[in-house]
């Protein structure tokens, strides 16, 4: 595309994952131009599914929650994709002393629970007299042992962080990793008390939406994000994209430049988004100086490894469950088995068994670096003592992600303080994705949703 031949636009998205998708589908049914430049081959950024010897899996996400309204209208918009974990597979394990106990669900399983101490069952009773906390970088683990107690940090909050963000809870800030657990204590200054009250407090509009439930999508989440592709329009999304670079200019325009296919191109447009991880941010605003970055590149990542494991006429009752998650102090190296077989119908053929085994983390961030024949032993070694299973896989696939979930650490406040700063000395520019408002799709979708809408608001209306 030479100088004439630029293409102007409203929105430059950078990212073809779940946030730039999500942004660009509703900035299009907003009457909105828009591109995507996206570096990799293939739409989806983490969420990527699989298909091999009757198996469905995935390298990224396995599932979501239905956590905000946007992503449950999202999905009843693609009420055909859309797909519901099987209530029977609800539960939730966590380890203790080599085997699996289910997750507390009430009052009742909560006093009988082995995982709890029977002091800190005691302890819980007084925590709606506790006095709330007065640091606001408070971490997690230190929150949770100040008014819960050690053991429910040990077997209740670390393996659920461990799930959630493969992070560690006494590095993991809370206002910043699970701002409505904070909340409830500032608000209400107890948990039990602030759930309460929720739970007594007038609905918010559609929140009846909200259903924490368990969801993918028919075929694997990539038939979702293949869904967003096709509505966006192919010719809209330009793939295999390198040597991306941003310029604002004074007219009030921002300028991509970049390669495909060996060839040099320029795209213009009102405002820019980039969704892109934190380290990639250097080299695509190049107009920004070290110390411009330096709070935003000090995010830290928790690096992971998947493992995909199947087998055929294998039937797992014992382990029938949405996953079992592991506490740092039973295992440093595995952080949870998900069974997405016992979920959702299409994962497994009939009467076998699909499992999703996540190592490495904070915990053990040097596991990355494995070889494939000692992530192997390492998988052998766990589902031989944790299930019982001593049986060579149909299927096996390892995935490795240097930067797969940000880690929302007390570095947070002068990063998104110089998110604020940077947008508002450059107009136009939106830095988006994982680095702030959470990391889960829900996350995503909400933080996309919200921003179409806010930059529909910006653009003059001559232009739809």
């Amino acid at each position: 595309m030479n100088k004439e031949e630029i293409e102007q636009v409203d929105v430059i998205i950078i990212g073809a994952g779940l946030t730039g998708l999500t942004l660009a589908y509703h900035l299009r049914r907003l009457g909105r131009k828009v591109q995507i430049l996206e570096s990799s081959q293939h739409v989806g950024g983490a969420i990527q599914t699989f298909h091999q010897e009757g198996f469905t899996f995935e390298s990224g996400p396995n599932t979501g929650v239905v956590g905000s309204v946007e992503v449950a209208e999202l999905l009843e918009q693609q009420s055909d994709l859309r797909l519901i974990a099987d209530p029977s597979a609800k539960k939730r394990l966590i380890l203790k002393g080599g085997r699996f106990y289910p997750l507390p669900s009430g009052p009742k399983s909560g006093l009988q629970t082995p995982l709890i101490s029977l002091g800190d069952k005691f302890r819980v009773l007084l925590e709606p007299f506790r006095k709330p906390g007065t640091d606001p970088d408070e971490t997690l683990a230190h929150l949770v042992e100040r008014r819960l107690g050690k053991s429910y940090l040990d077997y209740a909050v670390d393996p659920f962080i461990g799930g959630i963000y493969a992070g560690d809870p006494r590095r993991l800030v809370t206002r910043f990793a699970l701002p409505k657990l904070y909340a409830l204590e500032q608000t209400y200054g107890s948990f039990i008390r602030g759930a309460i009250a929720k739970r007594r407090a007038p609905k918010a509009p559609k929140s009846e939406l909200i259903t924490r439930e368990v969801f993918a999508t028919h075929g694997g989440l990539s038939t979702l994000t293949d869904r967003l592709a096709e509505l966006i329009g192919r010719k809209r999304i330009h793939l295999g994209v390198s040597a991306c670079s941003l310029t604002p200019h004074p007219e009030g325009h921002w300028e991509a430049r970049y390669i495909q296919a060996d060839e040099s191109h320029c795209l213009r447009g009102r405002h820019i988004v980039t969704t892109c991880t934190a380290p990639q941010l250097q080299s695509l605003l190049p107009f920004l100086s070290e110390a411009d970055l330096a709070p935003i590149l000090s995010l830290r990542y928790a690096p992971v490894v998947q493992v995909s494991w199947g087998k055929r006429e294998l039937s797992l009752p014992h382990f029938h469950a949405f996953g079992g998650l592991v506490p740092s102090l039973e295992d440093k190296q595995l952080l949870g088995i998900l069974n997405p077989s016992a979920c959702f119908p299409d994962r497994a053929p009939e009467g076998g068994t699909l499992l999703s085994i996540f190592l490495g983390g904070m915990r053990s961030p040097e596991l990355i670096e494995a070889s494939d024949e000692e992530i192997r032993q390492i998988v052998s070694d766990r589902l031989r003592r944790l299930l019982g299973i001593d049986y060579e896989p149909d299927l096996i696939r390892i995935f490795r992600h240097r930067h797969a979930i940000p880690q929302y650490e007390a570095s947070s406040e002068a990063r998104l303080t110089q998110i604020s700063t940077l947008e508002a000395l450059h107009p136009g520019l939106h830095l988006a994705g994982a680095i702030r408002d959470g990391i889960g799709m829900s996350d995503r979708v909400r933080q996309a949703t919200l921003l179409a809408h806010e930059l529909d608001g910006q653009l003059p209306t001559y232009d739809k």
